[in-house]
């Protein structure tokens, strides 16, 4: 290219000093060369010398020759056009120094010198289509194919010479791709003469004859089809396909090639047999066809009909069925035959529809698909006899022909052609969906049937979404027969498309204003009107699918609230403001959320809203009455068990509730309760519904209906007995109910005798059964709220609160325990509870405490199995425990928020601490649930002022304490949460910290499995709690642990030990002497009822650690026990005198024995030293002390340092005991006690 630019630049500037020779006066010389053709000439000439010379690339020199010849226009002189021909020409044969490249650029450059030089081109290139090889044989059809394409009619007076010498090629063509290069180029030039034979006018060359351009056509379709057998391979047929195509065309053109081209129009069709991929039949069929309509040729009847026959045939190809291309391009094959030959196409397709199998009718109705999609007017114009064909077949109960005749109906509804019934094809598409449906709801088809029948609904769905109503002909027809397919419940499944079809009608119509009345063809207007659906059908069915669509999704809601406000007008032209800005809010919260988080009773209430606002609008008694009728029919006819039912009872109390006429609503609700099959749940709750909601504006009226059913269901017969239960049920929660939505002026007066005295009169007359309970458990809870509601006041009291309160609580007894009653008694408990009169104190904690027996109470199945119970015993329902136990917490709540916070919480935690300190591990469990939000709640709710101690922290500490080593981690971790909030509770009468997030970080690690590890972390927990213990509560917290201490789980056991020795090791200094009394009671008591060693020693190290901060106390309450001494007595003296406090314990001893001498001496004043209570000691009781930790000393140092002091005392004593029995009339010989001469002996001899 660097070189073309070179040449250019140079003969540029010599063209612009050369120029046309001028004569003396200024003109032009004849004979003078332009400059521009001079510059072009030399620039080829050049290129030609560069490649005669073979200088440099040729391949590229012959692709600058190209570019050079294509452009410029000038034409080139003979001389050096036949100098470039023959170079050109030259290098198309095979040689040795020649390449691929460069034969293929000669190639080109011999296309772009037939511009000017085609005979020179064309006679060079027949001559070389002889006795050549093959590559340059091949490279020359290459070259004639490109020149046909570019030059086609120019060809034309070369063809047939060319196509004689190409029929010598095709002779001798050895290979698949040799015959497809002919094939070709005998495609291009017969394509050629077939454009010169419809255009010739046109051409300037001499005009050609038809019989002269088809004799060589002739000639070659003959031998290709005498050599088309040797042709093996599948390339090479369809080649030889699209050549015999163009060739018959050509040979169309003379009358007297007629009869050859039908011969080989049969065997044409006789090759979908013989190729591997018939779609290239079909495409040269086509274009047969095609030639045969445009030459107008008369086809012999045998010989369309073979066409149509094979169409046919291929179309119904089970075994290897037509892609989607093949099956358009057969359907255009019978467009062209139905345009050729219509009458002898109508009649194989209505034969084809009345005696074929499934697969025929199925292609003839494809057929006539693509018949309804020709543009053409006279196809256009045969439309209705179209139509009539498919009608024959409209009732076919085979799916893939209703499929076929949908998909027909979709494209005769888009084309909008006069004469096509519109109505009947617009109710055949309702009349399948709803054949599919019905289907289906049977249940009794397989699942391919299943299949089929849900893409026939898709089908339905599909062909009227993509109607096109911009014809305004078809679109006056299309409305109302549309509309009336809005109301029918069965065509919901259509509801998205259709409402967007009649929203473009109404908007169409705005936009033209009947324009199109005019317009309109006779043959497209109805011959009688179409019923329209009533306005209260359209608003109710609207509302019904726009309120299921939470639970359908598919867009229903939004397409049926905005036909809701197209169809404004039609409804009542009141309404159209209001519901110009009130549908736009509708579809604003209804796109803000998604099918599955839509709230469903949020939506339903919005919905019922924009109906009352718009009833209220419409203000027409009539109206609203017609409208309650038309909801009570669609009622009537809406399945079972489905959201549409249920909305419509809603709306339906809605539009009574909005009713002026007062006579009708009475009607209305009596007729509902009568019809009402109460033994079908959805129905109960419906006409709980429609009675309530009637009852926000007819209170007295819906009262007074509900009173005179109730009085009837007395006088029904036995054979009605359960319907009559079942009722009984239903109205104690329509009474409940009704007070809920009653004004609040009117409850009032009626609630007491009215409401709740039916409600009790329907239960006890009743079967008590779980249904009826559980209506009156519902009704008690509503009836509560209604009356916390209408703000009664001070002075309203309800007289049956305690009667309620005590069938409440039968009713948690009696119910077993899988039964969903019992969480909602106690919130029916829990309401109740805030009405007035106000319980007492001990009221409340019988009511909180049989509340807790029948919730903690509760046992696992597992636990029965245990115990043998699991026969007689129905298990427990998994999700029947979490409700009960939230409610009695709720309850708790409602308590401690009613009565002063420090008396309701110390009643709750002594109801509670029997459950806490249970044996039964899921009762435990339970219990600290119900602990965890009692703390919460007191921890929110405590109003007392700061310095004022919780009384029950302690004893809940110490109970809570252990459990943090239960064995379920569950309690374990609700433990901690427990102390956590009781940390927080206590912190307010404390300076400490409550380290809430320790708690936290420790809790966690409760989730660990080696005990170890559990009571480490316990004990961690123990040393944050008991520095929170206040004072004055010690014996109630080790009391609590003491309890713990006996558990028979060993962990557990170990951290009631653990948590004993913490507290008393941190907080023992802080402990009162007054309470030291007491907390040695209670580790003696502990001690005696333990055997087991281990817990044993935990309880005598308490007692060291306790003589360790109270030693005087602790010694005083030893002493103060009574004689002979039990062993656990015993244990103790003998443990402390082990322990590092043994000599101080026994110098106080002496010093207590000698004041006791003395004070049986009479010395008071020793006496009056060491205080009262120490001179009235026994002095036996210290003896004996003296002896079991002097018999265990192990220095007896120790006990030869007291002896100075200890001797006098102890024979004191002897000598005191002798005196006494020295004196016979004081006491009998008899009943002479001894055990105190011998208790000083054995001291004595133990000291020395």
């Amino acid at each position: 290219m660097g070189v073309l630019r070179a040449l250019r630049g140079f003969f540029t500037g010599v063209g612009a000093r050369s120029g046309p020779a001028r004569g003396e006066n200024g003109g032009s010389v004849v004979g003078a060369v332009p400059a521009a053709i001079t510059t072009f000439a030399a620039m080829v000439i050049s290129l030609l010398d560069q490649l005669e010379d073979a200088q440099g690339g040729r391949a590229e020199a012959y692709r600058q020759l190209e570019s050079v010849l294509w452009g410029d226009e000038s034409d080139l002189q003979s001389s050096v056009a036949g100098r470039a021909i023959a170079l050109a020409a030259q290098d198309l044969r095979v040689a040795q120094d020649t390449t691929a490249a460069v034969r293929m650029a000669a190639s080109d450059v011999l296309v772009a010198l037939a511009r000017w030089h085609l005979h020179d081109v064309v006679s060079v290139l027949q001559g070389h289509l002889q006795a050549l090889e093959e590559m340059s044989v091949e490279l020359v059809l290459h070259t004639l194919h490109n020149l046909a394409i570019r030059y086609a009619l120019q060809c034309v007076p070369f063809a047939g010479k060319t196509l004689a010498a190409l029929r010598g090629v095709l002779s001798t063509a050895g290979s698949s791709r040799m015959l497809c290069a002919v094939c070709g180029v005998v495609e291009q030039w017969c394509s050629g003469i077939s454009a010169y034979l419809r255009q010739r006018e046109k051409c300037d060359f001499p005009h050609l004859g038809a019989a002269q351009l088809c004799a060589p056509v002739y000639s070659l379709v003959c031998y290709a089809g005498r050599s088309w057998q040797s042709c093996k391979e599948e390339e090479g047929k369809q080649a030889m396909l699209r050549a015999m195509a163009v060739m018959m065309g050509v040979l169309l053109h003379a009358e007297e090639h007629h009869q050859h081209a039908w011969e080989q129009l049969l065997w044409l069709l006789h090759q979908y047999r013989e190729v591997q991929d018939p779609s290239g039949v079909t495409r040269s069929l086509s274009y047969f066809l095609w030639a045969v309509m445009d030459v107008q040729a008369q086809v012999p009847r045998a010989k369309i009909l073979a066409v149509i026959a094979a169409v046919h045939e291929q179309l119904c190809d089970e075994m290897e069925p037509p892609s989607p291309g093949h099956r358009a391009e057969l359907c255009h094959c019978m467009v062209l035959q139905a345009r050729i030959c219509p009458e002898e196409t109508i009649v194989f397709l209505y034969y084809k529809l009345r005696t074929g199998n499934k697969v025929d009718r199925v292609a003839a109705v494809e057929m006539l698909q693509a018949l309804v999609r020709c543009d053409a007017p006279d196809v256009r114009e045969k439309l209705p006899l179209f139509t009539k064909l498919v009608q024959s077949v409209c009732h076919d109960p085979a799916a893939q022909v209703r499929k076929a005749v949908l998909r027909f109906l979709g494209e005769l509804l888009h084309s909008s052609a006069p004469g096509c019934s519109a109505w009947d094809v617009v109710g055949h598409l309702f009349g399948e969906f709803s054949r599919a449906s019905g289907r289906l709801a049977t249940g009794k088809l397989s699942v391919v049937e299943v299949w089929e029948e849900r893409t026939v609904q898709r089908l339905c769905t599909h062909v009227l979404g993509s109607l096109d109503v911009s014809a305004g002909a078809v679109a006056k027809l299309l409305w109302p027969r549309l509309l009336q397919y809005v109301v029918p419940a069965e065509y919901t499944g259509m509801l998205v498309p259709l409402c967007h079809c009649l929203r473009a009608l109404a908007e169409r119509a705005e936009r033209t204003e009947g324009e199109e009345e005019k317009a309109a063809p006779e043959a497209l207007k109805p011959t009688e009107p179409a019923p329209l659906p009533a306005p209260q059908a359209l608003l109710a069915r609207l509302l019904v699918v726009a309120a299921v669509a939470p639970h359908t999704g598919g867009g229903h809601g939004a397409a049926a609230l905005q036909l809701l406000q197209v169809l404004c007008g039609t409804i009542h032209r009141a309404v159209g403001a209001s519901w110009a800005t009130e549908i736009p809010l509708l579809l604003q919260h209804l796109a803000g959320t998604t099918a599955g988080f839509l709230d469903r009773a949020e939506w339903d209430s919005l919905l019922l809203k924009f109906l009352r606002a718009s009833l209220e609008v419409i203000a027409s008694e009539a109206w609203t009455v017609e409208l309650s009728r038309e909801l009570s029919r669609q009622l009537g006819g809406s399945p079972r068990l489905s959201w549409e039912k249920r909305f419509l009872y809603k709306a339906l109390g809605t539009a009574l509730a909005a009713c002026g006429c007062l006579r009708h609503v009475r009607e209305q609700t009596l007729q509902h309760l009568e019809a009402t099959n109460f033994l079908e749940l959805w129905e109960a709750q419906g006409i709980v519904s429609v009675v309530s909601r009637c009852a926000e504006s007819h209170f007295q009226l819906a009262l007074s209906s509900v009173q005179q059913f109730t009085g009837t269901l007395k006088h029904r017969k036995q054979s009605h007995a359960l319907r009559n239960r079942a009722a009984r049920a239903t109205l104690m929660v329509i009474y409940g109910r009704m007070a809920l939505r009653a004004p609040r002026e009117q409850l009032l007066t009626h609630v007491e005798r009215d409401i709740v005295g039916n409600v009790l009169q329907l239960y006890r007359e009743g079967c008590q059964d779980a249904q009826l309970k559980l209506s009156l458990v519902q009704s008690v809870t509503e009836i509560s709220l209604a009356i916390q509601a209408a703000d009664a006041g001070p002075r309203f009291e309800l007289c049956c609160k305690r009667e309620l309160l005590q069938m409440l609580l039968e009713v948690m007894q009696e119910e077993p325990q899988e039964s969903p009653v019992q969480p909602r008694a106690l919130m029916a408990v829990e309401q109740l509870s805030k009405l007035k009169p106000r319980l007492s104190r001990e009221e409340k904690c019988s009511l909180l405490a049989q509340c807790c027996r029948g919730v903690v109470c509760l046992r696992h199945p597992e636990q029965m199995e245990a115990r043998g119970e699991a026969a007689a015993a129905a298990p427990v329902a998994p999700g029947v425990q979490a409700p009960s136990l939230r409610a009695l917490g709720q309850l708790m709540r409602t308590l401690l928020r009613e009565e002063p916070a420090p008396i309701c919480f110390e009643d709750v935690v002594q109801v509670l601490r029997h459950w806490l300190a249970s044996a039964e591990e899921c009762e435990r469990e339970r219990a600290l649930q119900v602990c965890v939000q009692l703390l919460g709640a007191h921890e929110e709710q405590r109003e007392h002022g700061r310095g004022r101690a919780c009384e029950q922290f302690g004893s809940l500490a110490g109970l809570l304490g252990p459990l943090t080593c239960d064995a379920s981690a569950a309690s374990r971790w609700r433990a901690a949460t427990c102390l956590g909030h009781l940390l927080q509770i206590g912190a307010e009468t404390t300076d400490v910290a409550p380290c809430t997030n320790e708690i936290g970080y420790l809790r966690e690690r409760l989730n660990a499995v080696a005990p170890d590890s559990l009571l480490a972390t316990s004990t961690n927990i123990a040393k944050l709690v008991c520095k929170h213990v206040p004072q004055g509560q010690a014996a109630d917290f080790m009391d609590t642990v003491m309890e713990s201490l006996q558990c028979t789980r060993p962990v557990r056991a170990w951290a009631a030990g653990r948590w004993a020795l913490t507290f008393l090791g941190d907080c023992g200094e802080q402990i009162f002497q007054e309470e030291v009394p007491e907390l040695v009671t209670i580790l003696c008591t502990c001690l005696q009822s333990t055997q087991q060693s281990t817990r044993r020693c935990f309880v005598l190290r308490a007692m060291f650690i306790l003589a360790r901060c109270h030693q005087e106390p602790v010694i005083d309450s030893l002493l103060q026990r009574c004689l002979p001494m039990d062993s656990n007595t015993v244990e103790v003296w003998r443990s402390l005198g082990r322990s590092a406090l043994g000599y101080p314990i026994l110098e106080r001893l002496t010093e207590k024995l000698r004041a006791a001498g003395d004070s049986s001496q009479g010395s008071e004043c020793c006496a009056r030293e060491l205080g009262s209570s120490q001179a009235a000691l026994e002095p036996h009781t210290i003896i004996r002390a003296l002896c079991e930790m002097v018999s265990v000393l192990q220095s007896e140092g120790l006990v030869q340092h007291l002896l100075p002091d200890l001797l006098p005392s102890l024979l004191g004593q002897v000598s005191e005991t002798l005196r006494e029995e020295m004196e016979p009339s004081l006491r009998e010989p008899e009943s002479s006690d001894t055990s105190g001469p011998v208790l000083q002996q054995g001291a004595i001899m133990g000291l020395c």
